[in-house]
């Protein structure tokens, strides 16, 4: 028995659902979860040396906390909060470490960083393709300086959080204001990492999307990483981690939280690149449904046309022009409903040369050529078309491979008959 087709989607729910279904496709296409997995390996890589530099600072904080509350109540905080004593017994952190491994860990971290950079801008590279090239100060230097800027900045909140954790417990400041702390350390933290993330989705694509738009999708993505970090530490708690497997499995466990993270960091920079391109798929997907070219699934997620009606819909009555012979206007139209004829003026008068039915494009040939109209295009009933800029077309064109094709022999078979009728 065949089951009843299922109702279109339309409404703002088209939109998303259309955003929902790009986003994955490209996501895949794009191959980004191998992209996420090498971000992840050069982000341990990273956090290797800072182990070091952790455990460097450690042995310092110990010499200082000899003659110094604070410091004493600092390494005291730090030992109960981060639980430093089962680290170091699993191996995480070394016992003794000297100044000059502090010093090969802060170059590790230098040259660890620049390759995290490296697979992020990388990745940036596939989800926002563009010809144009980064110069030298931003594509080596400033990662170099950012990074572990970037570290430096979560490590401070990090330590006030834990500080502010040990002063409450153990009533130094009063719970009550511990806890307000907290919650403006967290805030801090919350900002600091939205404004990363944003800075990233609007920086790092050569066509930098609308800063609004960038903000939004940072948003969403650090709630998502959010959401991942809780659902990570509840199983980290409930399953024991670090008991059941040691100091390899908390290093494996890391990487592949780290792995999970990245994956979410390029599925909203995705989701970005399909939100600017919206108007450049959905074109595409009616361009080719028309042709009868594109999956069912497709057909069914790109159904809801209104959004680009509203936007570039025209509706005509019969007998107006909607091109006219040797005008210089480089308008593009894709007729959705209706009939139009194509003229031409020759020395016996207007010539009618063909008819354009539902579903053609017409009009491209002189963007194409850049030169006048050669034709003109007159309704012969109510028609209702999509107009498109020519900076539509030319990013439809660069968009979709196979709709270029399409246009490309469309034009050559207009050429050839045009040619023909010359020589005849």
């Amino acid at each position: 028995m065949r089951l009843p087709a299922l109702p279109p989607v339309r409404g703002p729910l088209s939109r998303i659902v259309q955003l929902g279904y790009t986003t994955a496709r490209l996501f895949t296409q794009n191959g980004l979860q191998n992209h996420a997995a090498a971000t992840a390996f050069y982000f341990l890589l990273s956090a290797t040396p800072l182990l070091l530099l952790l455990s460097y600072g450690l042995t310092l904080l110990g010499q200082i906390a000899e003659n110094s509350v604070p410091a004493t109540i600092l390494l005291a905080a730090l030992y109960e909060q981060m639980r430093l004593d089962s680290l170091t017994e699993l191996g995480f952190i070394p016992s003794q470490t000297e100044l000059t491994a502090g010093s090969v860990g802060l170059v590790t971290l230098l040259l660890s960083s620049r390759g995290l950079v490296n697979t992020m801008q990388g990745a940036f590279r596939i989800i926002f393709p563009a010809r144009e090239k980064r110069s030298f100060v931003g594509s080596w230097i400033l990662p170099l300086v950012v990074l572990p800027l970037l570290f430096a900045l979560m490590g401070v909140a990090a330590l006030a959080q834990v500080t502010l954790t040990f002063l409450g417990q153990n009533d130094f400041i009063g719970t009550g204001n511990a806890r307000v702390l907290q919650v403006l350390n967290s805030l801090f933290g919350f900002a600091m990492v939205w404004a990363l993330l944003f800075t990233a989705y609007w920086r790092l694509p050569r066509r930098h999307p609308p800063a609004r738009v960038a903000a939004v999708f940072a948003l969403g993505a650090i709630a998502s990483l959010g959401l991942l970090l809780v659902l990570f530490g509840a199983f980290f708690e409930l399953e024991n981690y670090l008991s059941l497997y040691g100091a390899l499995g908390g290093v494996v466990f890391v990487l592949i939280g780290a792995y999970f993270a990245f994956l979410l960091l390029y599925f909203w920079a995705q989701a970005l690149y399909a939100y600017g391109k919206a108007d450049i798929i959905a074109l595409e997907k009616l361009f080719l449904s028309h042709s009868g070219d594109g999956d069912p699934l497709e057909r069914y997620v790109f159904a809801d046309s209104h959004p680009l009606m509203e936007k570039y819909g025209q509706i005509h009555p019969a007998g107006h022009a909607l091109i006219e012979e040797g005008d210089t206007s480089h308008t593009a139209y894709f007729l959705c409903s209706g009939h139009a004829a194509v003229y031409k003026k020759t020395e016996a008068g207007r010539r009618r040369l063909n008819e354009l039915q539902q579903g053609q494009l017409f009009g491209e040939m002189a963007y194409l050529l850049n030169e006048p109209r050669t034709a003109s295009v007159v309704t012969e009933s109510e028609v209702t078309v999509l107009a498109l800029p020519p900076q539509i077309l030319e990013e439809l064109m660069q968009h979709s491979a196979l709709l270029s094709r399409r246009i490309i022999a469309t034009l050559c078979l207009r050429l050839e008959r045009m040619n023909a009728e010359r020589a005849a």
